[in-house]
């Protein structure tokens, strides 16, 4: 039984990723990870059809990129929510009014989605 833990850490976050043969594990470690992984179950499953499914695009080079990156694939998939990019001008505090996450943005960052919306700014 080959398995292979690897920490990943990225500012505050710090999620347990296993492999086990052909299965992996995401296991989230702090709020903010648990919010983001049931926001990627939400994306992947399908409760009345087939779910969809992550394949590798781009390239993951140690020393030149970092960053794994999926695409959904999947029957459906091509109807998933295309966000349009809101750049904010000022420093400012977005909210998700589904899942109750909160974000800071500094000026020039994207407004992000969450739950499948756009994040709302904090009035």
């Amino acid at each position: 039984m080959e398995q292979c833990a690897q920490k990943l850490k990225r500012g505050d976050y710090l999620m347990q990723i296993s492999i086990e043969k052909n299965i992996i594990t995401l296991l989230p470690e702090t709020p903010t990870e648990r919010i983001m992984t049931q926001a990627v179950w939400r994306l992947l499953i399908d409760c009345n059809g087939q779910s969809m499914s992550l394949a590798p695009i781009g390239e993951l080079a140690p020393g030149k990129n970092h960053q794994a990156q999926f695409v959904i694939e999947g029957p459906g998939a091509d109807q998933l929510p295309q966000f349009p990019n809101i750049v904010v001008d000022f420093d400012c505090k977005v909210y998700c009014d589904i899942c109750n996450r909160f974000e800071d943005l500094k000026k020039g960052d994207t407004i992000p989605p969450c739950c499948g919306k756009l994040m709302e700014l904090v009035d």
